[in-house]
């Protein structure tokens, strides 16, 4: 996966499309992520005990196919490839700019 946590992200598709987020939480195995303040959804709870019944917003996981990378040094969303830097350990790249993504 290329979209890692803490990334700055772009919504392409769907009710959050054009919004901006940083990732919380990846998960592999669905291939989704969570993103701060995008895709978020009311729960109704039922009452417990002596606390009331009440309605609880949450974030819910968003396919990582509906998602873009936003570059850290052209601040544009892009694609990203993986390429061996001198060192020998492996970077993400910008296809704009052609910069290393941290």
């Amino acid at each position: 996966m290329k979209i890692k946590k803490n990334d700055n992200v772009l919504v392409i598709k769907g009710k959050d499309k054009g919004r901006q987020g940083e990732v919380q939480r990846v998960l592999p195995g669905t291939q989704k992520v969570l993103i701060e303040g995008v895709n978020i959804v009311k729960r109704h709870r039922k009452a417990q005990g002596m606390s009331g019944a009440d309605i609880v917003e949450k974030e819910l996981p968003i396919s990582i196919a509906n998602v873009m990378l936003v570059c850290t040094h052209c601040q544009k969303p892009s694609k990203t490839s993986i390429r061996v830097i001198g060192d020998g350990s492996k970077a993400r790249i910008c296809k704009i700019c052609e910069e290393v993504i941290e």
